[in-house]
């Protein structure tokens, strides 16, 4: 009788042995490749990291291509914030054997309802939408849990003491994440969570034109920029330095202004041209930013973001541009970067896809065949829009959707 708690003793160490060998991040890090320990999760992680933003119009095939093409060049940290089933399957499959030399950042809130994502906390969506990604990643645990979007106060303050809050805490007692981290575009907000003790990663938006907006105002409402601030704003200052200080750890979304705007004098609210190398220098230049976030759509694009690691100094010199005179910006309310907020549409409009096609007819000043022919495919079209405006309460940079939809429709004839 007295081997017994000795067997047992040992059967514990052998299952902890065991686990602690599957959970075990496989990774060799790449030469060619920076690498920043993610604040104190202790993980290591490339400073040019995928989001998840290309692999709703790719197939499996050229999931695995991309993905197989940039753990082999050194990028292991990856943002999935998507719950459509195509783009979880994508990576999924994208991902194959190679699940443990990826890190993942995968958001807890984000639902798939039939036709769009939605940001909820209904936790029995929740818990749902978090096991779907479990099982289309064909893993048991992410390693960074992200709460979904809190952009407001009253989000982050709603969810104090609610079954929300607890289901993410849970999720980290039974190892099914491994840190908890949350996304937001808001900078009074995040420095309130960070404060709050409970999050190591912020998933936030972060670039020159961004910095230079007085808290709480819409970064991309031209209006904004008619009173620019000369350096960052007082708020976002006070978060990146918070961050620094505690070790938790920025990773970035709108590295280039969504849509990629800061890399064009003439959609740049800044009215100048940035290169990409400049962009991630200028993010990567704050201690406490970890990951650069790159929407990516196949291995042939990788290597454009990833020039950053052999950029020379000279080309990651963003002070020379930055210190140019900026005129106002261009006239509209607001543009949209297709980070699909504004969903759900009660009628199923994909309200980013929409966008991104009538922004491309527009730069090309005409609607091609092909751009045509993949408008035609939609299952809604913005002839579809009943202008309800739900659309347009969601969506955090003030885009007047139901006008575009109106656009979209004469552009594209329905």
């Amino acid at each position: 009788m007295k081997k017994y708690p000795l067997q047992a003793f040992c059967i514990f160490c052998l299952a902890l042995i065991t686990f602690s060998c599957q959970q075990k991040k496989t990774f060799t890090e790449n030469p060619d490749m920076e690498y920043r320990t993610l604040g104190s999760t202790g993980l290591r992680v490339g400073v040019i990291g995928l989001g998840c933003g290309g692999f709703d119009e790719i197939d499996s095939a050229t999931s695995r291509d991309l993905v197989t093409y940039a753990l082999d060049h050194g990028m292991n940290y990856m943002d999935i914030y998507d719950a459509n089933p195509k783009v979880r399957s994508n990576i999924g499959y994208g991902l194959g054997d190679r699940r443990e030399e990826m890190i993942i950042q995968g958001h807890i809130g984000c639902w798939w309802n039939g036709k769009s994502h939605e940001r909820t906390r209904d936790v029995a969506k929740c818990k749902k939408g978090f096991e779907d990604l479990l099982t289309r990643l064909n893993t048991d645990y992410i390693d960074i849990g992200m709460m979904h979007i809190f952009d407001k106060m009253e989000d982050w303050e709603s969810v104090q003491g609610s079954d929300y809050l607890q289901y993410v805490k849970d999720l980290k007692a039974q190892g099914k994440i491994k840190h908890i981290g949350v996304s937001s575009h808001n900078a009074e907000v995040a420095l309130a969570i960070a404060k709050s003790g409970l999050v190591e990663v912020i998933m936030f938006s972060l670039n020159p034109a961004f910095d230079r907006v007085v808290s709480g105002k819409n970064p991309w409402d031209p209006s904004t920029f008619d009173e620019m601030l000369p350096g960052i704003d007082p708020v976002r200052v006070e978060l990146y330095d918070y961050c620094a200080q505690h070790n938790i750890a920025i990773t970035v979304m709108k590295t280039f202004g969504g849509g990629d705007r800061l890399l064009d004098a003439e959609k740049s609210p800044l009215k100048t041209a940035l290169t990409r190398e400049q962009c991630c220098a200028y993010v990567l230049a704050k201690p406490c930013v970890a990951s650069v976030l790159c929407t990516i759509d196949n291995a042939s694009k990788v290597d454009e973001y990833l020039h950053y690691n052999k950029a020379t100094d000279e080309e990651k010199d963003y002070n020379a541009a930055l210190s140019k005179p900026t005129a106002q910006a261009a006239p509209g309310k607001g543009s949209c970067t297709y980070c699909s907020h504004c969903d759900p549409c009660p009628v199923g409009i994909d309200i980013a896809k929409v966008n991104k096609m009538l922004d491309k007819a527009n730069l090309a000043g005409e609607v091609n065949a092909e751009l045509a022919a993949e408008y035609k495919l939609l299952a809604h079209h913005a002839s579809d829009c009943v202008q309800c405006g739900a659309c347009e309460e969601r969506c955090p940079f003030d885009v007047p959707v139901r006008e575009r939809m109106k656009e979209a429709a004469r552009v594209f004839g329905y």
